[in-house]
């Protein structure tokens, strides 16, 4: 059957799809907790590998966990299309964050098989492993570990706050894959993601053309002061680490604020010994610091150390700061953001280019594969919270930009 353009997808199989992947982990407020490896993601998992089977896909799983389902090409030599994004969620996560993209994967290949449409390139929908970097840090550990970011046994050997490594939690899970990290190339990757951002909405754009991720820097933070009783220790004598964490914590909203497009944030915090009536002798937070310039990211953090060694000092405290993940500013390719804005254009869909403030999995990608992305609105730009929502005909829209940059990507001729 010859290829008619624009296609079109089934949004309300596609919506079904993703609320009955909902129902999995559901929380009170509408969201999702399928943390990395848990029992809720291996479920998810489970449920993917079902509709990929049913959709004629053949599933494989490397030693990462990472799940590809192939749909045949005519030209089966030649390297996939890829698209994708992961199952795993926030602790309080939404629906949409990671989901959307493989449910609209999945639904490009269902859609495509609906009408017959035979591509040149085979096509790959991928659930990647971990990318959410709540459960096991830093995040996006299988895309990073298949892009040669990360090596097998670091990826592998990942902890979360009980000791268990990731290698321990997909072999339980079921989920050790025997196909080795990079045995196949993609020819190309598209990632569907809502924005988790308020610009799309703010701009009446149904489409956001993603030109490229902002640059990360994580920290694990250390301060050391002495545990005391709370009732028999001067004031003039203590060394409380949290009232020094704290002047960290309160000096890196600061450090946030005094660049344009300046991010800094601390989500994760451990006191110790964690008792009302002694003064804290430890006490372990996160540091998460982001700017689209790398120079301007790099003076955030050198401030950031500063003042924090300043601290210490003043305070007689021990102070240690380890950087585990960094990832530079990243342009996307032009002939994947090019076949995206194509697709919005063939659709009647306005777009707009725009910048990730967020990491996702294609920043990894676009290191092996020529690589691009589809934002959609989500309401409020509210993410990483169960209140996330996405409206079904902004979801439906961008996985029909989706399949016909793919299809483009896929029926391109090789040199």
């Amino acid at each position: 059957m010859p290829m008619q353009i624009p296609i079109r997808v089934d949004g309300q199989r596609l919506w079904e799809s993703l609320m009955r992947l909902a129902e999995i982990g559901a929380t009170p407020k509408g969201g999702c907790r399928r943390l990395a490896l848990s029992n809720e993601d291996r479920m998810a998992r489970e449920l993917f590998v079902a509709w990929a089977e049913e959709a004629n896909c053949e599933v494989s799983v490397d030693r990462m966990g990472n799940i590809f389902a192939r749909r045949p090409g005519s030209h089966p030599s030649l390297a996939p299309v890829a698209t994708g994004s992961h199952l795993d969620t926030q602790p309080n996560g939404g629906r949409f964050d990671g989901p959307l993209g493989v449910m609209c994967g999945l639904e490009v290949v269902r859609t495509l098989a609906d009408r017959g449409i035979e591509t040149r390139r085979p096509i790959e929908v991928v659930a990647w492993t971990n990318e959410e970097g709540s459960r096991f840090a830093p995040p996006m550990v299988g895309s990073g570990v298949f892009a040669g970011v990360f090596d097998l046994a670091y990826g592998l050997g990942r902890t979360d706050a009980d000791g268990l490594t990731i290698g321990e939690e997909l072999r339980r899970i079921g989920f050790d894959g025997a196909q080795d990290i990079g045995s196949h190339a993609f020819g190309s990757f598209f990632e569907v993601h809502i924005e988790q951002g308020p610009i799309l909405e703010a701009h009446g754009k149904r489409i956001g053309v993603v030109s490229g991720a902002q640059a990360q820097r994580w920290y694990e933070v250390t301060v050391r002061g002495q545990d005391a009783h709370a009732g028999t220790t001067p004031m003039d004598r203590r060394r409380d680490a949290l009232v020094g964490a704290s002047r960290i914590v309160t000096e890196l909203q600061s450090i946030g604020a005094a660049t344009t497009d300046g991010r800094a944030t601390v989500g994760v915090m451990r006191v110790e010994p964690n008792s009302r009536n002694t003064i804290p002798g430890e006490v372990f937070f996160s540091i998460d610091l982001r700017h689209p310039s790398d120079a301007a990211l790099s003076d955030m953090a050198a401030d950031m150390r500063k003042f924090a060694a300043g601290v210490a000092k003043d305070a007689g405290l021990g102070l240690d700061i380890h950087e585990i993940y960094y990832a530079p500013p990243l342009p996307f390719d032009p002939g994947a953001k090019r076949a995206v804005t194509s697709a919005a254009q063939s659709l009647g869909l306005e777009s707009m280019e725009i910048v990730s403030g967020a990491g996702h999995d294609a920043c990894h990608i676009a290191r092996v594969a020529p690589t691009a992305m589809v934002f959609i609105p989500c309401a409020g730009g509210i993410s990483h919270n169960e209140t996330e929502s996405a409206a079904p005909e902004d979801v439906t829209a961008g996985c029909d930009v989706l399949i016909n940059a793919i299809v483009e990507a896929a029926n391109a001729p090789t040199a």
